[in-house]
């Protein structure tokens, strides 16, 4: 990703911007893909959308996987876990741009839209999307939601085809927010619905204003919104792909908030009396995707021995320091329920990597990729140096590799059309619930959208997690997810690298955020001095 450029008038800007009452700037890594979240996966893209402009039918409460009331004020489950019935939130209003003023408030209309584009090919915005939508395809949502229902103006009923324990939860993720059926139809009367991703509308407690591509993105408090209004005027997001600059930003006081400074630059930035550093055991994970429908990475063989070529505590050290991060061994932290305690990582064992090599006929080696981004964030803090150890240690047991890098969102959209080998990516749980972490990432219709990075779709597998969504005791569910666990382990699609800690620095005297377990920023609540 490009570093920002126009150093000194931007740097003018954001100091103008920081230093104006109740005007918040958080120097953030990367620029979001675009505003139409439900086509996009990547925090940062959340972060600009779905934690600023839009809202879903419930939330989580600040800092926790807690179902709370958002859209909806309330929601009754059948007994049988067919179907939910919600009954809205009345007086909510849509934003309003320059090319569109709502007429109606919020209601079930809109609901409806915003899960049937998704769901239902013959939607005349199903197909407006050029990313489709990944959420939706890899989570199956199409083969597990019969019909959403409008019952009257403020009650709406999903129909469910089966049972489905995470479901609720499902809905508090971005993918589930509620977007104006009213806008949508002005924009495609228009004949103009890529607004909808450059101009987008919501009911949040941010309004958008503009983005200046690779630069940064401008919202302004939302007075109308339904409830508590933003304690700050303008929030601006401002893009700072390099963690040194972002920390240069933030002592000078360009911005308030510098979001992921290298586990390594917290010493020095706590010991700053003018700063105070949050720090929490978030649900992440950082590890490479083997993309298994290359030849040779399509042997088990040789994925093992690509795990064991792999110096990963070297690699703990050198990008998170002492007690940042826990070594990861399956594709979730073990503080999640689930988690199979007797799995034992893959050792650092380069003999026993070259004799899988020979043994799957590639005694001599050959060649890869190996894909990162450059700057930084929380999964991957320092992108060149971990490209760089991997290259090492593959050439110690005879693979070589070209490191190849690209701008975050670049990276995402050629990963997802399976043009690697191996890729450095990273995951934060979006809704406290084990098949987040599995389902997205590892299951074969993920496989078939690209979001599952590694290609990897092995029937096994994909039978546990399914009957693991559809059983409602959690203790039964554990069950399945820890034999899931030990096809992941012994398959190997990925370099599971570690679960790292979350950090945020902020300005003395900025208070109100909230650091969350999903790896999301939310500055609604927020308060600058």
């Amino acid at each position: 990703m490009p570093f920002l450029r126009g150093g000194l008038l931007l740097a003018a800007l954001l100091t103008v911007h920081a230093q104006a009452a109740n005007n918040l700037v958080v120097c953030t890594e990367a620029s979001p893909e675009g505003f139409d979240i439900v086509q996009y996966t990547a925090a940062t893209t959340a972060d600009a959308s779905a934690e600023t402009l839009f809202e879903r039918l419930v939330d989580f409460a600040p800092g926790s996987t807690q179902i709370v009331p958002a859209l909806a004020k309330s929601w009754e489950i059948a007994d049988d876990g067919l179907s939910y019935t919600f009954t809205l939130r009345q007086g909510v209003k849509f934003h309003a741009n320059k090319g569109f003023t709502p007429r109606r408030e919020f209601n079930a209309d809109d609901v409806l839209w915003s899960f049937q584009r998704q769901l239902d090919p013959a939607h005349p915005w199903h197909k407006l999307s050029p990313r489709g939508f990944p959420y939706a395809e890899s989570m199956g949502l199409a083969q597990l939601i019969e019909r959403v229902e409008k019952l009257d103006e403020h009650r709406v009923r999903f129909v469910l085809k089966h049972p489905e324990a995470p479901f609720l939860a499902n809905l508090a993720m971005g993918f589930a927010s509620i977007y104006s059926a009213e806008y949508a139809d002005h924009l495609l009367a228009a004949n103009t619905p890529e607004r909808l991703n450059a101009e987008p509308i919501g009911t949040g407690p941010f309004v958008f204003e503009r983005y200046t591509k690779d630069a940064q993105v401008r919202f302004r408090g939302n007075p109308d919104y339904w409830g508590e209004p933003p304690a700050i005027e303008r929030l601006v997001l401002a893009i700072t792909p390099e963690p040194n600059v972002r920390q240069q930003r933030l002592k000078a006081g360009d911005c308030q908030i510098s979001l992921f400074p290298r586990p390594v630059d917290i010493p020095a930035l706590k010991a700053d009396t003018k700063l105070q550093v949050l720090e929490l055991d978030s649900l992440l994970t950082a590890y490479i995707g083997i993309n298994t429908r290359h030849p040779p990475l399509d042997d088990v063989r040789v994925r093992q021995a690509l795990n064991l070529a792999f110096d990963k505590a070297a690699y703990i050290r050198a990008q998170y320091g002492e007690g940042n991060a826990t070594p990861a061994v399956a594709p979730y932290p073990a503080t999640l329920w689930g988690h199979d305690d007797t799995l034992k990582d893959w050792p650092h064992d380069p003999e026993r990597a070259r004799q899988l090599l020979a043994e799957a006929g590639h005694g001599d080696g050959f060649k890869l990729s190996i894909w990162t981004r450059p700057g930084g964030g929380p999964t991957n803090p320092n992108p060149g140096i971990g490209a760089q150890m991997l290259q090492a240690d593959l050439a110690a047991i005879g693979i070589q590799s070209d490191i190849r890098v690209f701008e975050w969102g670049e990276l995402i959209k050629r990963a997802k059309n399976g043009e690697h080998d191996l890729v450095f990516m990273g995951w934060a749980g979006d809704n406290g619930d084990p098949d987040n972490f599995l389902t997205p990432n590892l299951s074969c219709a993920a496989a078939r959208s690209g979001e599952n990075q590694a290609g990897w779709c092995d029937e096994s597998f994909d039978r546990l997690i399914t009957q693991a969504r559809q059983e409602p005791e959690q203790g039964k569910r554990a069950a399945l997810y820890r034999q899931a666990l030990a096809i992941f382990h012994e398959q190997a699609p990925w370099i599971a690298l570690a679960h790292p800690k979350q950090f945020v620095a902020l300005r003395k005297g900025v208070e109100g955020f909230v650091l969350s377990p999903m790896g999301s920023n939310n500055f609604a609540r927020v308060k600058v001095p």
